[in-house]
């Protein structure tokens, strides 16, 4: 009896052995399947997260493609507009003139912004923060904004701080001069200030104005791409719509917190909230090129190089119309061929970034300054933005402009060249 108990109990004990490695080997079936199943799923979002941001990649070069071969012939119709501009003209032509200059104004700023936008969103920007001390950037902003706020007839204020901030300048500035565009684009009549306030260590850096005013319940609204508020002014002045939306993504980059408030009738006030750094080793903004105070550029000869005819022919225009003397050429070694019969050297070189062939602007300048036999004063002029551009004309001592070119901002610079 006791025997066949025993033999009972141990039975019925490897039956309930056999039964629960059963199911913990079902159990370890179930989650090695989890686990693969895990590992499928987690390599799809990665495939999907690379496709996602390769497709924004190439979406941030196609329009970058696309933004360049658009400029190239919107470049060279606000060369010819301005050289018009500049002559005398019968007041009807001289406001076809001027509305035709405010429609490819329009058209370059829309192209601006969607670049912008679509580089921010591709993670193409990189910020680049440091410290400085604000007063510099408020400086900055006070001399770029001063003319526009007179032309306005608006009064046009900058309370400066002597507090040191931890930002990307660049960025900031891009900011803030969102910020100052729509404060004097939407304010009739009355100021714009733009001044600080430091509390918690961080300085809130606002722009106020005198203008209709938002409601409160489109406060959110105007942050999103292409939200323009009943309330313009000005159909021929009146924005895209895009400044706030790149506020909004460059503030997320910068980790900065924008804010705005309002009140219809009576004026809004922008906001961007910057951490404090510390005094000590500061990098400066970059700085507004000086206005021309007189035509120096009288008598001066200038070389520039392009691959397009349209643009040679613009820029020929222009520059002639400030009594310059223009050498005109498509290849560095077509340009050395022409000064070979001249009596001295150019005294500006200008030239395309993007020429035939895989050339770039930087080498043939540089070819052209190598047989003259000494640095000549060089402007690469280019629609590509991107850094490295950047980063290759200023270690060549070389200016840079951005297309479409605005012919003021070329003026000043070639006069400060010539300096």
């Amino acid at each position: 009896m006791v025997a066949e108990a025993l033999k009972e109990s141990k039975e019925s004990l490897e039956r309930r052995v056999d039964e629960r490695t059963a199911a913990l080997m079902a159990l370890n079936g179930k989650l090695h399947q989890e686990i693969a199943e895990r590992k499928q799923i987690e390599e799809a979002l990665r495939v999907a997260k690379a496709d996602a941001e390769q497709a924004n990649l190439s979406k941030t070069k196609f329009l970058a493609a696309a933004s360049h071969d658009l400029l190239q012939p919107l470049n060279a119709a606000r060369l010819f507009v301005s050289a018009l501009s500049d002559l005398e003209q019968t007041p009807q032509n001289a406001s076809l003139i001027d509305n035709t200059d405010v429609a490819l104004a329009a058209v370059e700023d829309l192209l601006g912004a969607l670049l912008d936008i679509s580089k921010l969103d591709a993670g193409v920007v990189q910020a680049e923060p440091g410290a400085f001390p604000i007063e510099s950037l408020l400086g900055a902003m006070a001399t770029e904004y001063a003319a526009q706020a007179k032309e306005r007839n608006l009064e046009f204020r900058v309370v400066s701080s002597s507090a040191v901030v931890h930002s990307d300048i660049r960025l900031l500035r891009r900011i803030l001069q969102n910020f100052l565009s729509n404060a004097m684009r939407y304010t009739r009549t009355g100021r714009v200030l733009l001044g600080c306030r430091q509390a918690a260590g961080r300085l809130r850096i606002e722009v106020w104005d005198t203008g209709p005013g938002i409601p409160e319940d489109k406060l959110a609204e105007i942050f999103e791409e292409f939200r323009r508020l009943g309330n313009d002014q000005n159909a021929r002045d009146r924005g895209m719509g895009l400044g706030l939306a790149i506020v909004e993504r460059v503030a997320r980059m910068l980790d900065h917190r924008v804010g705005v408030r309002s009140v219809p009738g009576r004026g809004s006030v922008f906001s961007v909230t910057v951490p404090l750094g510390e005094r000590g080793r500061t990098i400066r903004p970059p700085q507004p090129a000086p206005a021309a105070v007189a035509n120096r550029l009288a008598g001066s000869l200038v070389l520039v190089i392009d691959n397009e005819r349209s643009i040679l022919s613009g820029m020929t225009a222009l520059l002639e119309g400030w009594r310059c003397t223009v050498v005109t050429a498509t290849t560095g070694g077509e340009a050395i061929g022409i000064l070979d019969r001249m009596e001295r050297a150019p005294d500006i070189a200008i030239a395309d970034y993007h020429l035939e062939d895989g050339a770039t602007g930087v080498a043939e300048l540089q070819r052209v300054a190598r047989h003259c036999g000494a640095p000549i004063p060089s402007l690469i002029i280019t629609a590509n933005r991107l850094p490295e551009v950047q980063e290759e004309v200023n270690a060549s001592g070389f200016q840079l402009l951005n297309k479409p070119v605005k012919p003021a901002q070329l003026r000043s610079l070639m006069t400060s060249m010539l300096s």
